[in-house]
């Protein structure tokens, strides 16, 4: 088997800690500066988490869920020279519309950040009358412009891939419902302009394992490699206390990503460590975002912690890769295309 490889460039100087010699589990180990960003982080912002970033200039940038003090979630800009320390603006995004004048949405969460050729793509969970996606394009990080929302209500967790596919724009999205929706399947959605979307997929459903066994949505943007896309994603259970967020791992095709490759069956990472046990929504381990670099091979993910943090996590494609594949389990309707 040749050596499985991350295709284009990334950042070679991608946030990095060395992990152990073996593993119990899943390749996958915690920095051991978590949670990498605390509470009350920036002015009238009491917890950040479920936030995403990408390589900028000599460092790095991303855009942040910022929980102000008065329950409103709103979207911030941060920096970075490691990808581990950071520095918030005090202003949370200003949002513009095509013309330039101010539109701000009601509330804004769990932001993705995306770049597909020259231009960075936010993209969040918003009021659309219901929780829908909403999106704005920069290729500067000093305006923002909003785009057309790309779904009707309900929907969250619209993960936008790095490149386009047979000509067209792809995204992830996990349809719900008006409230903390018990269900929910990965959908992929294809568009020529960022404005009409369509020839809509299923990718992939829960699972009977118990760590997704309620429900699944899109984490990270996906990451091309030879073997298709690493997904890493989240899968949620429901317990006598609530919900349990894990972190997931699979690889869609490269030219047909509605098509499950490989799926592993066991979870990547779960609620383990205190910053993840105990906060604002105990038990939650959240991916929003993937760096990495091509030649090592390094990744470094980004999640959010009990809805309180924000900490990292780091794996190889060397090994994760094949851990996934050695531990799929893949169904029929993984493996279809997606069409009914």
């Amino acid at each position: 088997m040749d050596p499985i490889k991350i295709l284009g460039t990334g950042t070679p100087t991608v946030p990095w800690k060395d992990g152990p010699q073996s593993f119990q589990g899943a390749p996958v180990w915690r920095c051991d500066e978590n949670p990498i960003i605390g509470r009350n982080p920036a002015k009238e912002v009491a917890r950040i988490f479920n936030s995403a970033v990408q390589p900028w200039k000599d460092g790095f940038i991303g855009v942040f869920r910022g929980e102000q003090t008065n329950g409103v979630p709103y979207i911030y800009l941060g920096r970075s020279k490691d990808g581990i320390h950071w520095e918030f603006d005090s202003e949370k995004i200003r949002f513009t519309d095509e013309k330039g004048e101010v539109s701000m949405p009601v509330y804004a969460y769990d932001p993705r950040l995306v770049k597909v050729e020259d231009t960075y793509y936010i993209i969040w969970c918003q009021d659309f009358y219901g929780a829908s996606i909403g999106m704005a394009k920069t290729q500067d990080f000093q305006s923002f412009v909003r785009i057309e929302n790309p779904f009707l209500p309900f929907n969250r967790n619209a993960v936008l891939f790095p490149r386009k596919i047979n000509g067209n724009f792809m995204m992830l999205s996990r349809p719900s419902d008006s409230g903390h929706t018990p269900f929910g399947d990965i959908f992929l959605s294809e568009s020529p302009d960022l404005v009409y979307w369509g020839k809509h997929r299923h990718v992939m459903g829960s699972s009977f394992e118990w760590w997704e066994s309620l429900k699944i949505g899109g984490g990270a943007a996906p990451i091309e490699t030879t073997e298709g896309w690493l997904l890493f994603y989240h899968g949620v259970s429901a317990t006598c206390n609530g919900y349990v967020y894990s972190i997931g791992g699979a690889i869609l095709d490269i030219d047909h990503p509605s098509v499950v490759k490989y799926r592993c069956q066991n979870f990547l990472l779960t609620p383990q460590e205190w910053y993840e046990e105990r906060g604002f929504v105990p038990n939650v381990t959240f991916p929003c975002a993937a760096l990495y670099d091509a030649e090592s091979g390094k990744i470094a993910i980004y999640y959010g912690a009990a809805d309180t943090y924000v900490c990292l996590a780091f794996t190889t494609v060397e090994l994760i890769v094949p851990y996934i594949m050695q531990n799929s389990v893949v169904r029929e309707t993984d493996t279809e295309i997606g069409v009914r």
